[in-house]
């Protein structure tokens, strides 16, 4: 199995373009288009900016909590793959998702096992489940092994302050897609040198499969 990667809260052209440009770019791109309480936030105008940059091979996520009808205007012209929806029920899932013909990533926010349940309620509409944790505005991590013996029929995305340093081989045990953001940081920017050794670690790993 290969094990894809998820860069997620880019917000500089600098960063995106090396990502869309590497010899080993990342399956999908993530941009926080309606949550200013982050600081990868990037607002209309600077995320139409970005967007004019082709993401050639990958694809590109908007990220979502809870959006109401004027952000899903504002936005349904824009090249996105994929929409990441936080704290949406199904219901509201599967409407944007037949209104605006988008893939859908389900987010779902881990604390205790009860929470993994969850995941049933989202069956019908959701392409890929998204396991991050409760605190996933702070990059905090959640008990993975929660996750561990759940059998989905769709894509598994994990995320929750996941490092360059982890041994990515145990994720591969229990997701398809690793989502990655402060891991690849130093001081709230974007490390180009983390990038790196990530996605060149993804490689490897997939190549010794």
């Amino acid at each position: 199995m290969i094990l894809k990667s998820k860069i997620c809260g880019v917000f500089d052209s600098k960063t995106l373009s090396y990502l869309v440009n590497h010899k080993h770019p990342p399956q999908f791109v993530g941009f926080i288009v309606n949550y200013p309480k982050s600081n990868r936030y990037v607002d209309k105008k600077k995320l139409k900016q970005l967007l004019n940059i082709d993401k050639k091979k990958s694809l590109y996520v908007a990220v979502l909590v809870n959006p109401d009808q004027n952000i899903l205007e504002e936005i349904k012209d824009l090249p996105f793959d994929y929409y990441q929806l936080y704290n949406c029920d199904p219901n509201k899932i599967q409407s944007i998702k037949n209104k605006y013909n988008k893939k859908i990533i389900t987010a779902l926010t881990i604390e205790k096992a009860e929470d993994v349940k969850e995941h049933k309620l989202f069956k019908e509409a959701t392409d890929i489940y998204l396991f991050d944790s409760k605190g996933y505005e702070k990059s905090m991590s959640f008990n993975h092994s929660l996750i561990e013996n759940i059998k989905l029929d769709k894509e598994v995305m994990l995320a929750g302050n996941i490092q360059i340093n982890d041994n990515l081989e145990n994720f591969k045990k229990i997701a398809d897609i690793i989502d990655i953001s402060g891991g690849l940081e130093t001081s709230g920017l974007k490390d180009i040198s983390k990038i790196e050794i990530f996605l060149n670690k993804i490689k490897n790993l997939n190549d010794e499969a």
